[in-house]
């Protein structure tokens, strides 16, 4: 069933329902026989404006953004319409015009001026639990529609349910970003009875088709009080046939894309652990037979209570997507991921690519990132890929109970002379009531690949999916420390990546500790393993980290036993550390904080020990 309002959106409007995904690719060619063609609309005072070009090649569409601005999605692009609970920026804090009249003028643009227009049905969220959502959109944006289908899944015009009643609507008008908001990208989502409206007014699918749907479920999830969570997850296969599960959050460069990937190696098979900044010295491991790896998500893992059934007290999750939009910035050239790059070059049917060169009639290389200016590349190219593609994918339909939560953090170089807070080991086991401090804070981190900020350490938010959440932060910490409370099956990690002390890392840390954990089957220690860390905020070190009979260096796993670091390096880091936590963390003491929760953080912000983290959550 549709609204009154929605029927009048669509009423006498020439309508198309794609049938299936060929159906979809030809719309993303404006079902045109060209080779390329262009995505463009009439703007009043500016004539016939290009958006993107749509080349037709081998192995998918590449699509290609005019402007470099539109490659990337804006981190200001989210506003909030309605008069509901927010602590995101309100549309009413940005422009002086009405909401109101605005979405008229988007509804009567539907009407009389975008032609024919798409409509997509499908589920936000997983095809079992998932909430019907339509998206209407102009007939020329067939690429963006064929993206979303491809992340969200979508029902063929023969097969959509009886009854089909939108739970949401995302209205894409892309001429507005001209019209109304000096060419910005705007989306809006405005949460009424029964209904959520994201009006996405840029072709740009990250905040809309992939961001803005997790918004959705996010928003949903808060009503009905479950997560939506930010967060890949592998299931492990070791060398003696055990299943291990891991499911990996943190902010954006965190490493969750690289936990279902396969470790790097070199040439000669030898896996590159570390290398020392200051002595130049390498530290080489060997490991002949990895863990076999089954991916479960990439980025958003439903934890809906209706999935909860484990007997072990394990959190249960499924993936809220049926497609995984994947940068491919790392791909710098031949041989860096073998299995993406097959998939990529030759996949089992064409893709949408984003932001890489694509001759028509040429096979679009992963690596061959398109320039925003001459000599340097897009930093976002990606791939659209069905997870169905995926090589030992997880079952959709079989939810999987997690072992581990690991947190991965970007960490920067440390020594004694530049001190810094890259002082997290290879490996620490948190108490829950740290584990979930961890989530409060969501580090960005060093050198982060998707955001640039002026200060070293800065906060991708509670969750880390604060940036695609439309309520408030304090509502959210609860429902994560719910969801660690409930779960006392389910134990917790803190991995970095990119340097340890004075070492280059990269992402080998974790990989070498997944290695590590799917091998010892738990995380129960016994007496003596594990040693209480220097700094409270890190939890416990393993006291000796064996892969394969092969001993992780001391350093790596208690920097501050790195000459280079030592004791006084170490101790300014965690200053550095400490500092930020508790800078972020008052915003969170607020009269509609769990009293759990506010416990645990006045532990942090009165100089606590890790005693008095396990004491007040014990696992």
């Amino acid at each position: 069933m549709l609204s009154d309002e929605l029927r009048e959106v669509l009423y006498g409007v020439d309508l198309v329902f794609p049938e299936s995904r060929s159906h979809l690719l030809d719309l993303a060619y404006l079902e045109s026989d060209e080779d390329q063609v262009e995505i463009a609309y009439e703007v009043p005072g500016k004539g016939r404006v290009v958006e993107a070009t749509v080349g037709r090649c081998k192995n998918g569409a590449a699509v290609n953004y005019v402007e470099p601005y539109m490659r990337r999605r804006d981190p200001d692009a989210m506003l909030i319409a309605d008069d509901r609970p927010t602590d995101k920026p309100h549309w009413n804090d940005r422009f002086d015009m009405s909401f109101d009249e605005v979405r008229s003028d988007t509804f009567r643009w539907f009407r009389e001026d975008a032609g024919r227009l798409i409509v997509l049905p499908f589920l936000s969220g997983d095809k079992r639990r998932g909430y019907p959502t339509l998206l209407i959109a102009p007939e020329n944006a067939g690429f963006f529609v064929a993206g979303l289908a491809d992340l969200q899944g979508f029902f063929p015009a023969k097969d959509v349910p009886v009854g089909f009643s939108p739970r949401s609507v995302i209205y894409l008008a892309p001429p507005f970003r001209h019209t109304h908001f000096d060419g910005k990208q705007v989306v809006v989502h405005n949460r009424l009875p029964g209904m959520h409206e994201l009006f996405a007014y840029n072709l740009y699918p990250g905040p809309s088709a992939k961001k803005g749907v997790y918004g959705i479920l996010i928003s949903i999830g808060e009503e009905e009080e479950w997560c939506t969570l930010h967060s890949s997850a592998v299931r492990l296969i070791t060398p003696y046939d055990n299943e291990f599960v891991i499911m990996h959050e943190g902010a954006s460069g965190g490493g969750k894309s690289e936990m279902t990937q396969q470790l790097h190696r070199e040439p000669d098979g030898r896996i590159l652990l570390a290398y020392n900044t200051v002595t130049g010295d390498d530290v080489f491991f060997e490991l002949r037979d990895p863990c076999e790896l089954h991916p479960v998500t990439d980025d958003m893992a439903l934890a809906h209570p209706s999935i909860q059934t484990s007997t072990t007290g394990r959190l249960m999750i499924e993936d809220a997507e049926a497609g995984w939009f994947l940068r491919v910035d790392h791909l710098s050239e031949y041989g860096k991921e073998p299995a993406i790059e097959k998939l990529c070059i030759n996949p089992p049917e064409p893709l949408i690519f984003l932001n890489l060169e694509g001759k028509p009639g040429s096979t679009v290389l992963p690596w061959d990132h398109i320039e925003d200016s001459p000599g340097k590349p897009c930093p976002n190219p990606r791939v659209i890929m069905p997870r169905h593609f995926i090589e030992r994918v997880v079952d959709v339909d079989e939810p999987v109970a997690v072992d581990v939560r690991s947190f991965g953090v970007r960490t920067p170089p440390t020594t004694r002379e530049n001190p810094n807070y890259g002082v997290i080991g290879m490996l620490h086991v948190l108490p829950p009531a740290l584990a979930w401090l961890w989530r409060l804070v969501a580090p960005r981190g060093h050198a982060n690949p998707s955001i640039v900020t002026s200060e070293g350490l800065s906060s991708e938010g509670v969750g880390s999916y604060w940036p695609f959440a439309t309520g408030k932060k304090v509502v959210q910490a609860n429902l994560l420390l719910r969801l660690i409370r409930d779960y006392p099956g389910t134990r917790y990690v803190l991995i970095p990546n990119q340097y340890i002390g004075a070492y280059k890392v990269g992402f080998q840390p974790e990989w070498l500790v997944r290695e590590y954990m799917a091998r010892r089957g738990s995380l129960k220690f016994r007496p003596g393993q594990l040693v209480d860390s220097r700094c409270p905020l890190l939890g416990q070190n393993v006291e000796r980290l064996k892969i394969a009979g092969q001993l992780m260096p001391k350093g790596l796993l208690r920097v501050h036993e790195q000459p280079e670091v030592g004791l006084d390096g170490y101790d300014a880091g965690v200053k550095i550390l400490t500092d930020f936590f508790k800078r972020e963390l008052e915003q969170f003491r607020t009269p509609d904080l769990d009293p759990l929760g506010r416990a645990i953080i006045d532990i942090c912000l009165n100089d606590g020990q890790l005693k008095d983290y396990i004491g007040v959550l014990s696992p």
